[in-house]
C-alpha cells in the first residue's frame, strides 16, 4: 500500500479523535477518542518504518510504547470516571465540578 494512502487514513482517523474529544461531553467518549487518535499516531510511525527504516524496528518499538502508555492511560481514566460516576451519577463532563474548589 503506498504511504499516501496510509497518511490519509491516519489523518482522516486523528481528525475522528480530534473530533470526539472537542465536541463531545460523556467521558468515556473522550477517553475512546484519545484511543483512536494514540491509534493514529501507530499506525504513522510503523508506515513510516517501512518507508524510512527498512530492517530497523524502530516504528514498531516506538508503537509498542505507545499501546503501553495508552492502556495505562485508558486505565487510570476508567477509575477515574468510575469514582466521579459514584459520587455525581453523571459521566457528562459539563455537569462535573468535583475538582474545582
Amino acid at each position: 500500500m503506498p504511504l499516501n494512502w496510509v497518511l490519509v487514513l491516519t489523518t482522516f482517523l486523528f481528525c475522528v479523535g480530534v473530533y470526539g474529544v472537542l465536541a463531545r461531553r460523556n467521558a468515556v467518549i473522550v477517553l475512546m477518542s484519545i484511543e483512536i487518535m494514540l491509534n493514529a499516531v501507530n499506525l504513522n510511525f510503523i508506515a513510516f518504518n517501512g518507508v524510512v527504516g527498512g530492517e530497523r524496528l524502530i516504528g514498531q518499538v516506538f508503537a509498542l510504547f505507545v499501546i503501553a502508555i495508552a492502556a495505562a492511560e485508558l486505565g487510570i481514566g476508567l477509575a477515574i470516571v468510575l469514582l466521579i460516576y459514584r459520587n455525581s451519577f453523571t459521566v457528562s463532563l459539563d455537569e462535573v465540578n468535583l475538582l474545582r474548589w
